[in-house]
């Protein structure tokens, strides 16, 4: 008796254990009995039915697929190697997982060529130069052709990125020193502006010390004939008619400090003038003589 009911309890004891299935929280299960889909199974612990009940895993995580590079040919007729990554999900609801496993055959690879064969349609209306300065057109209305047509699979697409957008070696080259063509002329043009720039700023430099000189120039002129405006103002106001005895005046100011000896006659209108702005009393003849006798 034991021995039969050790031996009904082993093959229970197997089934039970192979029907054991665990979920992982970054999966949803699909369960189907008898090849029809009975419900969907959350993370966490199930057990089925050996051989009459299996359960399909789906990652409902972020993932990311390679488009791999591809030659396409761009408007300006030039091979172009280009290649992108595309990141999806599938999304966690019971519909979404249902559509990735039941509406489309390995949602992976479709994705791959779909995003393959968009990219063609896209770049194949661009020419090489607009499609490198271009990459977030591209990636955009990649995003929104998957998108599109990946909706009713249950997937969202996150976002694409496009890896490489290379032509052929030799039209590389030939774009290169395209570039440094460019680039040494508009450091030629940048320097030149710059020379300009500082032969301008000595010009006007110069221009303002001219206008400067000139001006001190004119000041000074005018400075001097106002002087000697006022003087003739001064002499015509007190000298009126004395013109030739200041003149006199000024000879015999020099001669007096330079210790010349000068003899000026009695009477003489010098004199007079003398006498009248500090009080010299005119010479006799006979001293005039006398002072001459000695002198000689």
């Amino acid at each position: 008796m034991n021995s039969t009911l050790l031996f009904l309890s082993i093959p229970i004891l197997l089934i039970l254990v192979a029907g054991i299935r665990i979920v992982r929280p970054t999966h949803k299960g699909l369960i189907e009995r008898l090849g029809k889909y009975r419900k969907l199974a959350q993370p966490g612990f199930h057990w089925i039915i050996p051989l009459v009940d299996r359960l399909f895993l789906v990652n409902i995580t972020e993932q990311m697929v390679d488009a791999e590079p591809q030659e396409i040919i761009t408007n300006d007729n030039l091979n172009a190697s280009v290649d992108a990554q595309v990141y999806f999900r599938v999304k966690s609801d019971e519909e979404s997982v249902k559509g990735s496993t039941y509406d489309v055959n390995n949602y992976e690879y479709q994705i791959v060529n779909l995003a393959r064969t968009t990219l063609r349609n896209i770049i194949g209306t661009l020419t090489l130069k607009s499609a490198n300065s271009e990459r977030g057109k591209i990636n955009l209305e990649l995003h929104q052709t998957l998108h599109k047509e990946t909706k009713e699979w249950g997937i969202e697409i996150i976002r694409t990125e496009l890896k490489q957008i290379d032509p052929p070696a030799d039209v590389q080259e030939t774009m290169n020193k395209v570039v440094k063509a460019e680039n040494e002329k508009i450091a030629a043009i940048d320097s030149a502006t710059a020379a300009e720039t500082v032969a301008d700023g000595i010009k006007r430099a110069k221009i303002k010390e001219a206008e400067g000189y000139k001006r001190a120039k004119i000041l000074h002129a005018e400075g001097s004939a106002e002087a000697i405006k006022l003087v003739n103002e001064a002499a015509d106001k007190y000298f009126i008619g004395n013109a030739q005895i200041l003149r006199k005046l000024e000879a015999m100011e020099t001669a007096l400090q330079t210790n010349t000896k000068i003899i000026v006659p009695s009477g003489s209108d010098l004199v007079n003038v003398i006498g009248e702005m500090a009080g010299v009393i005119p010479l006799k003849n006979s001293s005039v003589k006398k002072i001459s006798e000695n002198s000689l």
